[in-house]
C-alpha cells in the first residue's frame, strides 16, 4: 500500500511505503493485512449483499452461499486470483497487496516531490519492509538519489547485515522495542528479544540515525520494569535520536475479521487516555530516557 500526506512516520509530509511480510506475530497489530508476503482476499461480511455473483467468478470455488448461513468463504481455497472482486456491486471483496516495480513505487513517491523539499520524505514501513532487502533496497537508493530525504520503519528481527544494506540510503530509522522481557517478548511478539536489542546497539554503534519507538498497549508492557529496562538499554546509547512513546490503538481489529484472523481479544484494550499516555512519558523521563513526545 502507498500512503500519501501521512504525518507520524517520520519527520514532515511524508509517503509512507508498505511493504508485505512481517516475522512477527503481535498479539495487538496494527496492520494484519502485512502480516502474510503475499496478496491476501479481504471479505466484509457486513457489506455483503448475498447476490452469489463471486460464486461463478471464483475458479477455485472459494464462495459458497448456503441457504441459513449465506456467503461463506472458504479461505483456504483462495488464490487473491482477483476475479471475484470484479463482479462484487457492493466491495465486500477486495484485494489487499499488489505487485508493483520498484520504478512504479518511486514515480507516485515523487509526485510529492515539491512537499519533501520544505520538510518530509519516503518512509518505508510494513510488515517489515526489511524482508523485501532487494525492493527496499533499491527503492531507498533511488529516493536518496532524486534528493528525498528516507525513514525505515522496522522492528530489528532480520539479519544484521540487511540493516546495513539499507543505512548507506537511510536518513533515520524508526526502530520498535516492543518490550524488553523474553518471556513476554516470546508470548506477545512471537520471536526473542535478543537479536532486536542487538541489532539496535549495532546499528547505533554504525553511526545510524536511530529513534527508538515504544509501542506500549494496557495490560501488556506497561509496566515500570519494562521501562526500567528500556532506560537501562538507551542509556549507554548516546548518540539516539531520543525515544519515541507510541500509545495503542484500536484501528487493527476491525481488520482481523475480514483477513480470516482470529484473536481471543486478550490483546484488546481501551485505547488510553492523554492523561495515562502523560504518565508513560513522565515515568521514562524520570528515569533519565529522552523522550520526543511533546505530551
Amino acid at each position: 500500500d502507498i500512503q500519501r500526506f501521512s504525518i507520524h512516520d517520520g519527520p514532515g509530509i511524508r509517503t509512507t511505503v508498505f511493504l508485505k511480510g512481517c516475522p512477527l506475530r503481535c498479539l495487538w497489530c496494527h496492520n494484519p493485512e502485512g502480516m502474510h508476503p503475499g496478496p491476501l482476499l479481504s471479505f466484509d461480511a457486513d457489506k455483503c449483499l448475498g447476490c452469489g455473483s463471486c460464486v461463478d467468478a471464483c475458479p477455485n470455488l472459494a464462495h459458497v452461499m448456503d441457504e441459513q448461513k449465506g456467503h461463506i468463504f472458504l479461505r483456504e481455497r483462495c488464490t487473491a486470483s482477483g476475479e471475484c472482486i470484479k463482479v462484487c456491486p457492493s466491495g465486500a471483496l477486495e484485494l489487499v497487496g499488489r505487485d508493483l516495480s520498484c520504478d512504479e513505487v518511486l514515480d507516485q513517491v515523487l509526485r510529492d516531490r515539491l512537499f519533501y523539499e520544505t520538510s518530509g520524505g519516503l518512509t518505508l514501513s510494513g510488515g517489515e519492509p526489511l524482508l523485501q532487502i532487494e525492493f527496499a533496497e533499491a527503492l531507498l537508493r533511488g529516493a536518496r538519489k532524486a534528493g528525498v530525504h528516507t525513514a525505515v520503519e522496522t522492528a530489528g528481527h532480520v539479519t544484521f547485515a540487511r540493516l546495513a544494506r539499507v543505512a548507506p540510503y537511510t536518513d533515520l530509522f524508526l526502530y520498535d522495542v516492543k518490550d524488553t522481557d523474553d518471556a513476554r517478548h516470546r508470548k506477545n511478539i512471537g520471536v526473542p528479544i535478543k537479536r532486536i536489542l542487538d541489532n539496535l546497539r549495532a546499528l547505533h554503534d554504525a553511526g545510524a540515525s536511530v529513534l527508538v519507538r515504544l509501542p506500549i498497549i494496557p495490560g501488556l508492557n506497561d509496566r515500570q520494569d519494562h521501562f526500567r529496562e528500556v532506560a537501562r538499554i538507551v542509556r549507554p546509547l548516546s548518540g539516539l535520536l531520543g525515544v519515541e512513546v507510541m500509545p495503542y490503538h484500536s484501528l487493527g481489529i476491525g481488520k482481523r475479521p475480514r483477513l480470516g484472523l482470529e484473536s481471543d481479544g486478550s490483546a484488546d484494550p481501551a485505547p488510553p487516555s492523554q492523561e495515562t499516555v502523560a504518565g508513560w512519558v513522565g515515568s521514562l523521563r524520570s528515569l533519565g530516557v529522552e523522550v520526543v513526545n511533546e505530551t
